[in-house]
Formats: C-alpha cells, sequence, structure tokens
C-alpha cells in the first residue's frame, strides 16, 4: 500500500521516516520528495508497505500525530493524475485537431 505523508520538518530524510514507519510493519520504500531547482525538502513524502493490515496500523497511529514539532498527516496515497499535471506552469498544453 502507498502511504501519503504529509507535514514533515524539512530536516526530516528517508531513513528517518523509513524508522517511523518501521514500527508498525515491513516498510518496502520511504522516499521524501525533493523540490528539483534547489534540493529541499517539499515537506511531504511517500511510503510503501507490502502488508496492508500494518499500513493501516501505521495511518491510524501516525496520522495527526506528533513528529519534530508539526502534526503529521498521514493518509492512503491516490493514484496520480498525470494528465492533469502534464501541462502546467509556462509550457502549452498541445493542440488539438
Amino acid at each position: 500500500m502507498n502511504i501519503f505523508v504529509a507535514n514533515l520538518n524539512f530536516k526530516v530524510q528517508d531513513e528517518e521516516l523509513r524508522e517511523i514507519f518501521e514500527a508498525y510493519g515491513e516498510v518496502e520504500s520511504a522516499k521524501i520528495i525533493n523540490d528539483r531547482s534547489t534540493g529541499r525538502s517539499k515537506g511531504f513524502g511517500f511510503v510503501e508497505m507490502a502488508n496492508a493490515d500494518e499500513a493501516n496500523a501505521a495511518i491510524n497511529a501516525l496520522n495527526n500525530s506528533e513528529a519534530d514539532g508539526r502534526n503529521l498527516v498521514v493518509k492512503v496515497a491516490e493514484e496520480r493524475k498525470t494528465e492533469e499535471r502534464r501541462f502546467t506552469g509556462n509550457r502549452r498544453p498541445p493542440k488539438k485537431y
């Protein structure tokens, strides 16, 4: 199960995020999302857990809990909507014929 984790302290690294969730079960991956231009944390990340029961236990226990002075937001990650996000910013969307 893919888990979205937000409101993280900007100093939290991948390994620290993994350790928080390992208390609830096996963590396949933990990744903090960084800004492409600055390399700094965006304050959110994703954790992948194989066992759904362990993942749900982690979500229930950690959502709205405090870590490094911040209340975490922890929930099941939604599927990424690539079509909607693909053409944002200064780029023009392709012409539709």
